[in-house]
Formats: structure tokens, sequence, C-alpha cells
């Protein structure tokens, strides 16, 4: 089992920047796929990043690419969600979540067996 917590969300001017952080614990979190989702009211949760077990490679949402990158500290066993020129519709509640050690990454909800509670983002116009 793998428990994870996020925090960094809260309220930014369109624009602006925010960095998530997702603590976790539990089992090896150096051979995890680390993710972030979103789900904005209304509507379903979709991929927004993610990063291998090394760091060696990440993966992006095609709304978010050249404004958010994903790393990932297996020594604090953190990984981090930087959000710069955040838009209005980046508005949502951003969950960290894991997959199995030595999975290949997806952008499939179903693939990842471990959620935080989520951290709401609010980007005002």
């Amino acid at each position: 089992q793998v428990q994870l917590v996020e925090s960094g969300g809260g309220l930014v001017q369109a624009g602006g920047s925010l960095r998530l952080s997702c603590a976790a614990s539990g089992r090896t979190f150096s051979n995890y796929v680390m993710g972030w989702f979103r789900q904005a009211p209304g509507k379903e949760r979709e991929f927004v990043a993610a990063i291998t077990w090394s760091g060696a490679a990440t993966y992006y949402a095609d709304s978010v690419k050249g404004r958010f990158k994903i790393s990932r500290d297996n020594a604090n066993n953190t990984v981090y969600l930087q959000m710069n020129s955040l838009k209005p519709e980046d508005t949502a509640v951003y969950y960290c979540t894991a997959r199995n050690p030595w999975r290949p990454v997806t952008m499939v909800v179903a693939d990842y067996p471990y959620w935080g509670q989520g951290t709401q983002v609010t980007v005002s116009s």
C-alpha cells in the first residue's frame, strides 16, 4: 500500500503559478510510477502528468504541455507539479496517484490504484 497526501493548492490569478506537492509513505516510493490527474466540477477525472520511477521520462496532457512540469524526489518520497501560466480552465481538484511498481505510464484512471485526497486549485480570470 502507498499513502499519498497532496498540498499546495489554492487560489491564484490567471497567469500565476502554483506548486503542488505529494508526500508518499508506505512501500518503496522509488519503484512507483507517479502521476497527477484533475477533476473539474461536472467533468470526468483527466490525466495531467506522469513520471517514471527513475524520473527519466515525463508525460503531459496536451492542455498543459509547456506550462506544467512534474518532478520527483525519491530520497524524500515526494512528487511535485509545478504549474505556470495558469488559466481559469485549469481550475479543478488535483489528485496525486501512484501505479504499481515497474508498470508503464498510462493516462487511464483505472490503471492507478493509489490516490490522494485531492487539493483544490482555483484560477480566477
